[in-house]
């Protein structure tokens, strides 16, 4: 087991924009993902099994609903903090970030943004503490850059709703005690429901054979005439805008969480860079290392300040979808240049277990797909600057 030499790279002090409690923080995730995650994920991640006793852990460093008010559980804490929880989280890994965000942005976030009081107090306080695990239904196996085509539907039965229909590529899907379901009524309108397990006709099966994420467990969702309490439909925001604004939380999230798998493989890289000796001399003396060392910590300073600005603007509630859409892109596809060209200079120990690095690489070819693809992002600017819409 290789101890975790991480130093995070700072090129332009991004520091000094950082308040006390933000570093306080991001050290305090930092600790823990080289003390908890990073002895254990590459063998999680070769097994391609979530490794379900880091939860607590999760929990105590404040990666559930790190924004959620404290009366609901949450540590209130802003924007930016929630952003360099992520970064860190994701320098150890993906699938890890991925089950912090799912439960953060996409389960949380709706019910304090949509739902009442009463489910608020009920399920809130279980999510953050990591007593419960949630998970979140938009995408289906034939409707996924396009979710308004979704046929998952419920009926109103008088004293209780009858839900049908299915999705997939669902983070936490296999273990979730409550799964955010996105499905149309009777007259086409999106609403969300809180579906639970153990309701009759609710099943997870997971989802086997990938090549990334292979630490964080997914699954689809099935409902096959479930009977759904009124009271655990979300009554305060309905319409395609309901789960495209936690998509926002979430995107924004994975914004900051692609800069530490970027830094995770520019870190590795150098440091084998000034080990590694070839012709008499390190390789980091080598013009063509230097170029891409270079090119890697330009990116990530980039990224780096596109995304603590955007923190800001979410900090002032002024960031717009389109904005958070260009960091989200921006930011996975710096990530996953620098992890295949850190690869290359790590020669054939880059492919191995040995380092982090082609397992970062793995990941973020989920990460550049999920949650809007690298071209919908890309769409997303266009119609923000022309006024054009590419997608009629």
């Amino acid at each position: 087991m290789k101890p975790d030499l991480f130093e995070a790279p700072d090129y332009y002090n991004l520091d000094d924009l950082l308040s006390d409690e933000h570093k306080l923080v991001r050290d305090a995730a930092r600790a823990w993902v080289k003390r908890d995650v990073s002895p254990i994920i590459e063998d999680y991640a070769q097994k391609a099994e979530f490794p379900k006793q880091i939860i607590s852990g999760l929990a105590e460093i404040g990666a559930f609903g790190p924004y959620i008010p404290e009366e609901y559980g949450g540590a209130g804490l802003d924007q930016i903090s929630y952003g360099l929880i992520m970064q860190e989280i994701e320098r150890g890994d993906s699938g890890i970030r991925s089950t912090a965000s799912v439960q953060s942005s996409l389960v949380m976030y709706p019910i304090w943004k949509y739902g009442n009081e009463t489910q608020r107090k009920r399920y809130l306080p279980k999510l953050a503490s990591g007593e419960w695990i949630g998970c979140f239904g938009l995408t289906e196996p034939d409707h996924g850059s396009n979710p308004s085509g979704m046929t998952t539907n419920f009926k109103d039965m008088g004293d209780h709703y009858l839900l049908n229909g299915a999705k997939m590529w669902i983070s936490n899907a296999p273990f979730a005690q409550v799964a955010v379901v996105w499905a149309k009524d009777e007259t086409g309108r999106i609403h969300g429901l809180l579906v639970e397990r153990g309701m009759e006709g609710f099943t997870t099966p997971e989802t086997h054979n990938k090549w990334s994420l292979r630490a964080s467990a997914t699954g689809e969702l099935i409902f096959d005439n479930v009977i759904i309490p009124k009271e655990n439909l979300l009554p305060n925001k309905s319409g395609l805008g309901a789960p495209l604004g936690c998509l926002d939380s979430a995107r924004y999230g994975i914004a900051w969480g692609a800069i530490g798998a970027a830094m995770d493989c520019y870190d590795t890289a150098l440091r084998y860079s000034k080990e590694r000796m070839q012709f008499g001399k390190p390789i980091g003396q080598f013009q063509l290392q230097q170029k891409k060392l270079a090119e890697m910590i330009t990116e990530i300073t980039k990224a780096q300040l596109l995304t603590w600005r955007l923190g800001v603007l979410k900090n002032e509630n002024k960031a717009t979808s389109a904005q958070i859409s260009m960091a989200k892109r921006n930011n996975v596809d710096m990530a996953i240049t620098i992890a295949r060209n850190a690869r290359q200079m790590l020669g054939g120990m880059g492919i191995t277990g040995e380092y982090s690095i082609m397992r970062h690489s793995m990941n973020l070819e989920s990460v550049i797909t999920y949650e809007g693809t690298h071209d919908i992002h890309l769409l997303i600017t266009g119609l923000d600057i022309t006024g054009l819409n590419a997608f009629k």
